[in-house]
């Protein structure tokens, strides 16, 4: 299907306007819009306790928001991102902050806990909007740069992850965890604001009734095996990502550090760094590079977790380990997501859709296997699980080449 008349005007008004077809101001606030709003998944991560005795539930039940948040999370992005394709983008986005925006204004005033669980589940369904913009900047996005611009997106939104736990544990150490939801409040308010401002006008790329693009969603995973692979691949790392940043706290508040709330929020400031890799992999999957640099990303990533597994008395050694394992779950992110773009032009919002919903699944079975497995066999399990995850990836992708060969046969 052709781009619409919208498409293409926006398209060519942008590319007058920089040489690699976007602006650097707008891939900037593309990039902290994205991780702005993905940090409403995690702000409650570190409030856990703080929340266990304001409404005086168990450390289970509480633990029971992250794991809601983030049921919403996949919810919206099976079926609200979807609508990226169906409707205009620039209005969908306002609709759904406005909605983000009110359910965090429920969450900050919430006087009991299922008022909070409702509020949290709400918010991480309409938090999706981050997935929203990346495809964006994918289509407006010349082919030749498509994957840097995505990388430098893709840097916010990471970054937006590791930075909500430091950003939650100060706020709430100075304020109060109320001024938390109400803050982030106040910033999808003005987030909404700028990007309606801000963002050229896109036109829908199709225009099938909502519940065909629905089961287009789930078609668009059997007719493309790449889109099945990346999704699993990233799933895979994005357990093992899960499983780390879920138990490290336990570590570094137990008996060999004694680290406060405060500080372990600090420490998952090292792993912000890892956001780093994101423009040089999205100059890899550029230059055709992404099948390799997939395959080493998947070993860095086992390394990593071995090296954490040996070196759990060190804060320095568990903090290299963190910038790694965030460097290739980065990495495989950025070049996943190139791969699914050039699947169908048409269709990015759909397969961006399918794409995050896979690996949020992924993410939230590690972060609930982390757990387990550290209450049940200590850090050195949670180090080895880590371990085993991308080594299963690297085990999978050693079958990409014989898939291809087979593809091409078949055609």
């Amino acid at each position: 299907m052709s781009a619409s008349p919208d498409v293409r005007n926006s398209r060519r008004s942008t590319n007058a306007s920089a040489p690699h077809g976007v602006p650097g101001w707008l891939i900037a606030l593309l990039a902290v819009a994205s991780g702005m709003t993905v940090a409403n998944l995690y702000y409650a991560q570190p409030l856990l306790s703080s929340l266990s005795e304001v409404f005086h539930t168990s450390t289970a039940a509480t633990g029971a928001l992250i794991t809601l948040t983030q049921v919403g999370y996949v919810i919206g992005m099976l079926f609200l991102v979807p609508l990226g394709d169906r409707l205009e983008k620039r209005n969908l986005i306002s609709a759904l902050l406005t909605v983000t925006t009110l359910a965090l204004l429920a969450a900050g005033f919430a006087t009991s806990f299922p008022m909070l669980l409702i509020a949290s589940l709400v918010s991480g369904a309409t938090s999706v909007v981050a997935q929203i913009l990346v495809p964006f900047a994918a289509s407006l996005a010349p082919d030749h740069a498509r994957g840097r611009i995505v990388g430098r997106v893709m840097s916010g939104l990471l970054t937006g992850i590791l930075l909500s736990r430091t950003l939650s544990s100060l706020v709430s150490d100075l304020a109060g965890w109320r001024t938390v939801f109400l803050g982030s409040a106040v910033l999808m308010a003005v987030l909404g604001v700028l990007l309606r401002a801000a963002l050229p006008a896109h036109a829908p790329t199709t225009t099938i009734p909502y519940h065909h693009v629905l089961r287009s969603t789930v078609r668009l995973v059997r007719t493309h095996p790449a889109l099945l692979r990346r999704g699993l691949y990233q799933a895979a790392m994005f357990g093992a990502f899960s499983a780390f940043w879920t138990t490290v706290s336990y570590v570094l508040t137990g008996p060999g550090f004694h680290y406060s709330p405060v500080g372990v929020g600090l420490f998952a400031l090292v792993g912000a760094a890892g956001a780093a890799v994101a423009p040089f992999a999205g100059h890899w999957a550029d230059h055709g590079l992404t099948r390799r640099m997939t395959g080493i990303a998947f070993a860095v990533a086992a390394v990593s977790f071995a090296l954490a597994g040996f070196g759990g008395r060190s804060v320095i050694v568990l903090a290299l380990a963190a910038v790694l394992i965030d460097m290739a779950v980065q990495a495989t992110l950025i070049l996943g997501q190139h791969t699914v773009y050039q699947l169908d032009p048409a269709a990015r919002a759909r397969l961006n859709s399918a794409f995050i919903a896979m690996f949020f699944i992924g993410g939230a079975a590690g972060s609930e296997l982390g757990s387990v497995v550290y209450h049940s066999w200590g850090w050195t399990g949670v180090a080895a699980l880590g371990t085993a995850l991308p080594v299963l990836a690297l085990l999978y992708w050693t079958t990409e080449g014989r898939q291809a060969a087979t593809t091409a046969a078949a055609a």
